[in-house]
């Protein structure tokens, strides 16, 4: 009996201590830092099996140094154009079900260029809206709404690009977000100089729908924009840290978005380098991006937050290549095809890199692929969020069991695109199409001519080897698996303006 009372004693404390110890412990603070238009290549830290030429001509010592103390992604993919990964993020949905597939920015108006070939479809150019009465909005409940009801103190900085003009979401405050930092509409700033008011009038008011708002207090100062969201959003931390709350930091830069404008502090190295004009100023925005999270991370162990905080790094589409760069066009992203706008490797593939403290091991690497849509519940379950009260369907899964290294949700899973939309500029893979991915296989279907694209990723990373005839079965394999998926989620196809009817779905074609 006296050993057995010990042993209940020991219990009792022991058990009394881990309570005592779990009691301190927080919900994590959460940064997920999103870059605008960087591409796979546009860092010094290689996502490939090798060091590429444009790895060595990128300085991202940052990115370097969250890449050894978390987990580097080498196939996370987003969508080929800015606003369907940004709502794909807020949503957890696929492009194809919130239909927010091209770029939004003015109320009731598409951005789709012209075509003689086909129409776009009636996709939701309004963005995502928090209520139900906008037509040609996404209703959905967001990813910050869910955090600042599990507690969270959600904070907005840079690049919204939600939603349209005149509506909620064109305002992150309503939206979820209980500070908003130069988020608006528009997916560009009309200037990255501070020196010229970031695209604003002389006295402050904006001069076009462009014109970054919010940050009047650095105009007229030589800095650049991407230095000035920095110094805001470490400003808003400094009222919050050290509180009850968590906070969730949405570092969201405009970099490296055109205009192609540099930043001073770190062109030189480059010209001297032999660079371009142009490629000098992009090769500097790059880097001040990477000085804005050094910035954060030494912030964050300055005020002894690194340990409770997660950080996750993504772009929102692949490195612009087809227009506006120096150099020859639909190269910038090699050994990937085409760029931004592109259903191509090179359009959508990114770079990913995720910090989570006592959980992910340091400077590991995970070569599963998953998607844009992923981070929602995946953010959720890193907050502990168990129950969400959502109104939509979720497409993402959580890839917290890639961050543990204990399963893997690519697993015979398919990752799906969906593009019924007209860009602008021409290249490999640029145009309205539907992609899937299943395994190592690649199926672009090309909604102008229908034709096909089949691609061995294992063997073929730069897709140069259209396999389409030369292996039928797999080509109506994949086209089925993308016919479903698109009937399911009732996907909208555009118009063949020379029979007035809708395109068909892949699968139709082969019959």
């Amino acid at each position: 009996m006296k050993l057995l009372s010990f042993f209940l004693a020991l219990f009792l404390l022991t058990g009394c201590q881990q309570y005592e110890e779990n009691a301190h412990l927080t919900p994590p603070n959460i940064i997920l830092f999103l870059v605008d238009d960087m591409g796979w290549q546009d860092t010094s830290v290689p996502f490939w099996k090798e060091k590429t030429p444009f790895n060595q001509r990128y300085r991202t010592p940052n990115m370097e140094r969250l890449a050894a103390e978390g987990m580097k992604f080498t196939q996370a993919y987003a969508t080929s154009v800015c606003s369907p990964t940004r709502i794909s993020l807020m949503t957890g949905m696929n492009a194809a079900r919130h239909r927010v597939t091209n770029w939004t920015l003015t109320k009731n108006q598409s951005s789709d260029g012209v075509d003689t070939i086909i129409r776009p479809p009636a996709w939701n150019i309004n963005g995502v809206s928090p209520i139900d009465t906008i037509p040609q909005t996404v209703y959905a409940t967001t990813l910050p709404e869910l955090l600042q009801d599990a507690g969270y103190f959600t904070i907005h900085v840079g690049k919204a690009h939600f939603a349209a003009t005149e509506t909620p979401c064109e305002e992150p405050l309503n939206c979820g977000f209980d500070v908003n930092i130069a988020g608006h509409a528009a997916g560009a700033p009309g200037s990255y100089q501070g020196l010229e008011n970031f695209g604003n009038n002389p006295d402050g008011t904006p001069k076009n729908r462009w014109s970054v708002p919010g940050l009047s207090h650095y105009h007229g100062q030589d800095i650049h924009l991407s230095e000035a969201l920095t110094r805001e959003a470490m400003r808003v931390l400094d009222t919050v840290v050290n509180k009850e709350k968590p906070f969730y930091l949405y570092m969201a830069h405009y970099a490296v978005h055109i205009p192609i404008q540099a930043d001073a502090r770190f062109i030189q190295p480059y010209l001297i380098q032999g660079l371009d004009s142009v490629e000098a100023r992009y090769a500097s925005m790059v880097e001040g991006m990477d000085k804005s999270l050094g910035d954060l991370m030494d912030y964050l162990e300055t005020n002894k937050l690194a340990e409770n905080t997660i950080i996750l790094f993504m772009s929102d589409n692949g490195g612009l290549s087809a227009v506006a760069r120096g150099g020859e066009p639909h190269s910038h992203n090699a050994p990937l095809s085409s760029g931004k706008g592109s259903a191509r490797e090179g359009g959508v593939r990114e770079p990913m890199i995720v910090k989570w403290p006592g959980v992910v091991q340091a400077a590991s690497t995970c070569d599963d692929y998953l998607i844009i849509e992923d981070f929602f519940p995946t953010v959720l379950e890193m907050a502990g969020v168990t129950d969400p009260q959502i109104v939509q369907d979720i497409d993402g899964l959580s890839f917290v069991p890639m961050l543990r290294q204990t399963g893997t949700t690519a697993a015979g899973r398919a990752l799906y695109w969906h593009y019924p939309n007209i860009w602008g500029p021409e290249g490999p893979g640029i145009g309205p199409s539907s992609s899937v991915r299943l395994g190592d296989w690649k199926m672009i279907y090309y909604h102008r001519d229908q034709h096909f694209e089949l691609f061995d990723l294992a063997h073929d990373i730069s897709e140069t080897q259209n396999l389409a005839t030369d292996h039928p079965e797999k080509l109506k394999e994949l086209a089925a698996n993308l016919t479903t998926y698109l009937q399911s989620v009732d996907a909208q196809m555009p118009v063949d303006l020379s029979t007035g009817e809708t395109v068909p779905l892949p699968a139709k074609v082969l019959e």
